[in-house]
């Protein structure tokens, strides 16, 4: 877990809120609107996921498929609304990248038709 300010990153999948998750992809998202809870939730206990949250509420997320040893890809990276402009989505993908677990992959990879200049 790490911390800044009022905020937190964690990978701890019991804290996060999967109905915030899914609202966000649902509704929210261009990339899988309409999507089933159950495919969320599915997708979630197959990855490594990443919770940000200011106090007890979560606000962010970021989800990665991996194999943990040669191979990741970046999925269903999203800070809400009201917690954008604060520097959160870069931090949250310092904290993905220096992950012990991702540390020294062949391929990261990232699928994305926005926001080419925060995953540089």
């Amino acid at each position: 877990m790490q911390t800044q300010r009022e905020y937190e990153i964690s990978t701890d999948t019991h804290r996060l809120n999967v109905e915030v998750i899914h609202n966000f992809l649902a509704e929210d998202s261009y990339w899988s609107r309409g999507i089933p809870r159950s495919t969320v939730e599915r997708a979630i206990e197959n990855s490594l996921c990443f919770g940000v949250y200011h106090r007890a509420a979560q606000v962010g997320f970021a989800r990665v498929v991996t194999d943990r040893s040669t191979f990741a890809l970046l999925a269903d990276v999203f800070i809400l609304k009201a917690h954008r402009g604060k520097g959160l989505s870069k931090w949250l993908m310092r904290c993905v990248v220096e992950h012990e677990d991702l540390k020294g992959l062949r391929r990261f990879l990232l699928l994305t038709s926005d926001a080419h200049g925060l995953y540089r």
